[in-house]
């Protein structure tokens, strides 16, 4: 699936990093995601759970904490309230951006955070909490050995996870501050409770608080013998797709995800020559090589295909924006060319040797479009997903049929 590297400001004006997951095709709602204490976006399980999501048309940003990843700001200076100060303003990158996250989703203090920053999101109309504890003051028996020095000097130095973090007696202070349980009743959101009844971090009692104070509808769903961080990929998998498919009921009927097949392309190659025909969703045509490649030049070859496919991405794209912002614009005309250049010709690439692909794009645009709104429908266009994949990690799986 593609992926973009995002950065917003926090109420600071510090920078927060983040990826938004996208699926192939337009989202269908957008989620936003909150990862676990001291944890990153980059967190296996939270990847995975990204994925799965992604899979049934749901785009997903996590992002990394004030203090935390590649997010500017002290950890030290931060607290629960901040971190939940920080999930609003994720919401209003999402909605500035893209659309208002339908959707929130919390791993373990993060789903903590996600259920009063809920109250502040009041486009989020589903809440899902995964080995959450049902108060953020939880938390404060991790730092039980640190408990007397930071009452006595007002700061101490803790070790979670194997890293080293300074916290200050504010930020138990302010965990304490929060009593959840009780304002979870005025929740007015859908509810999904996903807890590990094996959870030897976050007890399954928290979950049996968090349900019980509740109100409809509401859910719960053991992870069986998940651990705490949803470590196996098989589990972090099975939550978002469970996810995904229970947030399906409280969003739009026009824009449920349902999770589709990928739409499958067949190419057949005859006994001779490159002709080869291929079923494409459906849709029937040829591809070929040139003559001067030893083909009969019948149809345009795999490269050709592959410039197609992001001219058309790109164009798709640049009408989808427009019509969503109702710019003056009446048709984009995009160009590609792939070459393959001498990498050592090429200032920005990182290979140093050999030969790599070169698209060159240039894209015309008709309407009465200001200079802003010209300069801003360049900047959606590197946000094609066909775009976004030759940037991104891909994978190609082969297996005998």
């Amino acid at each position: 699936m593609p992926r973009t590297n995002v950065r917003f400001d926090n109420d600071s004006g510090e920078k927060l990093a983040g990826i938004l997951e996208t699926p192939r095709g337009e989202p269908v709602a957008y989620a936003l995601f909150a990862h676990c204490f001291t944890c990153s976006k980059n967190l296996k399980a939270a990847a995975h759970l990204s994925r799965a999501l992604a899979d049934a048309g749901i785009a997903v940003l996590r992002f990394d904490f004030t203090g935390l990843g590649q997010s500017e700001g002290e950890f030290a200076d931060t607290s629960f309230s901040s971190n939940v100060s920080d999930l609003v303003a994720a919401g209003r990158f999402l909605e500035r951006e893209h659309a208002a996250p339908s959707i929130l989703v919390g791993h373990s203090l993060g789903g903590t955070a996600v259920l009063l920053a809920a109250a502040s999101l009041p486009s989020a109309v589903a809440v899902a909490t995964i080995g959450s504890p049902a108060s953020p003051a939880h938390v404060s028996r991790l730092f039980a050995d640190s408990r007397q020095e930071l009452k006595r000097t007002g700061e101490a130095q803790v070790t979670l996870g194997g890293r080293t973090f300074r916290i200050r007696r504010e930020f138990l202070d302010d965990l304490d501050a929060h009593e959840l349980p009780e304002s979870i009743a005025t929740l007015r959101k859908a509810l999904l409770i996903m807890h590990a009844p094996l959870d030897d971090v976050v007890g399954i009692d928290n979950a049996t608080a968090l349900f019980t104070h509740a109100k409809h509808p509401k859910s719960f769903v053991s992870l069986d013998k998940a651990d705490h961080l949803l470590s196996r990929e098989e589990d972090s998998l099975y939550a978002g797709r469970l996810l995904a498919a229970w947030a399906s009921r409280y969003l739009p009927a026009t824009a449920a995800p349902v999770p589709a097949a990928a739409a499958e392309t067949v190419a057949r190659t005859a006994a001779a020559g490159f002709r080869t025909e291929l079923s494409v969703a459906g849709h029937t045509m040829l591809a070929d090589e040139p003559k001067s490649y030893g083909g009969t030049d019948t149809g345009p070859s795999p490269y050709d295909l592959l410039a197609a496919a992001l001219a058309s991405c790109t164009s798709m794209t640049l009408r989808m924006y427009a019509d969503h912002k109702k710019l003056d614009f009446s048709a984009a005309t995009v160009r590609v060319r792939h070459d393959k250049i001498h990498a050592e010709d090429c200032a920005d690439c990182e290979s140093a040797t050999g030969k790599i692909d070169e698209f060159r794009r240039s894209i015309s645009l008709e309407g009465g479009l200001t200079d802003a709104e010209t300069e801003r429908m360049l900047e959606i266009a590197d946000r094609c997903p066909v775009h976004k994949t030759l940037h991104g990690e891909v994978k190609i799986r082969t297996e005998l049929d």
